[in-house]
């Protein structure tokens, strides 16, 4: 894929644009003849979403229109939101918005969930930078408006590594070693929570590993290849050495304690997870900095495709009545300026950088000096250069959500010790390639 800005280069669904046999399930909902009419009167859209800031976006939104009106249910996070949509769906009650990420958009529309909003929103693309605008794509059907694009980075307690004379990682084997120096002092290195394996998957899209990919007309599944492997790797000898936390963010006041005490030194985080940061601190402000995102040794460096940390859309149900209505009250939290500037700030947001064409000039805005304070003029260069060195290609599957649901299971066995990394990838392996041929999914693997 080739991008004007180099700077732009995030992570796209491989099946934007595709038109191959099998590789989706027939999708279903309904096609009434009032879903993309305009209302003769006044209507209120259902809108779910985790984030913070949202609401206020909302009241924005409701105070400058008159005839369209926005419903706001706040959900607990963004693995609650495939649960609850699930339900909401087959009681045929979905909201006509809702907030979701990437790696989902593929699954929803193999279920038929989601509506085609192409018509309502496909004149605003020059809006959105290219890769975030493609992520809402399915087989170059536009299903969801873009809200945010991240950048990825360390952030880390210069406080902690001063005062044990560590450098900030330059690569995973820096990381570890560093981890191993705190772990003398009872400090742990990073948190990994039993239920996210994320971990896995952004340190497996970062050495260029593709758990799925398109070959002719089936797909290819692959949770065994060298770039997995190599992740693998990195995690396992981070939890053989005990150099993790292991608190659930179940309980996320006690996560974010662990940081602000020291408890826990270092992150691998986006824009966004700042906001929790800032929200949650009492003792640490001023403490932290940014450094890039590890690279694997002898590689150039390079952050991981989206996943929970880029990606954000608005999606409209295929439910909803007024289809188009939903999709530019989509739009409008997308672009309208101050909903824009809400939603970066990691103080009255998310901090989230947003998916538009000049989202670079929001660096300042969606990270905090108050968490940073010296070290708040040096981070803004981390997260430009971050926006230059993020990994494209990355393919999400017709399964992923089911994918993901089995994935943490498996990888709580992981973080307790029970299994290795690599049992976890040969049961995945097995088990996605079986789904999706139960599924009528054309699948080699």
């Amino acid at each position: 894929m080739n991008f004007t800005n180099p700077r732009r280069r995030f992570a796209r669904a491989a099946v934007a644009g595709l038109a191959l046999t099998g590789l989706l399930s027939a999708c279903g909902g309904s096609d009434t003849d009032d879903s993309g009419s305009k209302s003769s009167g006044p209507v209120t859209l259902d809108f779910w979403g985790w984030a913070n800031g949202q609401e206020a976006v909302v009241k924005a939104f409701n105070a400058s229109h008159k005839d369209v009106k926005l419903k706001y249910t706040k959900v607990t996070d963004q693995l609650t939101m495939q649960k609850q949509l699930t339900n909401a769906v087959k009681a045929e009650n979905a909201p006509c918005l809702l907030q979701n990420t990437g790696e989902y958009v593929t699954s929803w529309v193999s279920q038929g969930a989601l509506a085609d909003i192409t018509e309502y929103v496909e004149s605003s693309k020059d809006k959105f930078n290219p890769g975030s605008w493609a992520v809402g794509q399915v087989q170059g059907k536009i299903y969801g408006v873009p809200t945010a694009s991240a950048p990825a980075f360390t952030i880390y307690r210069t406080d902690i590594f001063k005062k044990y004379g560590l450098e900030a990682p330059k690569t995973w084997d820096d990381f570890i070693a560093a981890g191993k120096v705190l772990k003398k002092h009872d400090i742990k290195l990073t948190n990994y929570a039993g239920e996210d394996p994320s971990t896995l998957e952004v340190l497996s899209m970062q050495a260029g590993a593709n758990w799925y990919s398109v070959e002719g007309d089936s797909w290819v599944v692959n949770f065994q290849d060298e770039g997995t492997l190599k992740a693998a790797k990195v995690i396992q000898e981070i939890i053989d050495n005990d150099l993790n936390a292991k608190l659930s963010f179940a309980d996320y006041a006690a996560v974010q304690r662990s940081f602000d005490t020291g408890a826990t030194a270092t992150r691998q985080i986006s824009t966004w997870q700042m906001s929790g940061m800032v929200q949650n601190f009492t003792k640490s402000f001023g403490k932290w900095a940014l450094a890039p995102w590890p690279a694997f040794k002898g590689e150039a460096a390079q952050t991981p495709a989206g996943t929970n940390q880029s990606g954000n859309l608005t999606l409209v149900s295929e439910q909803c009545k007024y289809k188009e209505q939903a999709a530019e009250a989509a739009l409008w939290m997308s672009t309208d300026s101050g909903a824009v500037k809400t939603m970066a700030s990691p103080e009255t947001g998310s901090g989230v950088m947003p998916a538009l064409a000049d989202s670079e000039s929001y660096v300042s805005e969606a990270i905090s000096e108050k968490l940073l304070g010296k070290n708040y003029e040096p981070a803004k260069t981390i997260v430009t250069d971050s926006l230059g060195t993020i990994r494209t290609g990355w393919t999400f599957g017709p399964n992923w959500t089911a994918m993901f649901t089995e994935m943490q299971d498996e990888w709580a066995k992981v973080v307790s010790k029970e299994q290795k990394v690599t049992d976890l990838l040969a049961h995945m392996q097995t088990w996605t390639v079986n789904d999706l041929k139960q599924r009528g999914i054309n699948v080699k693997g």
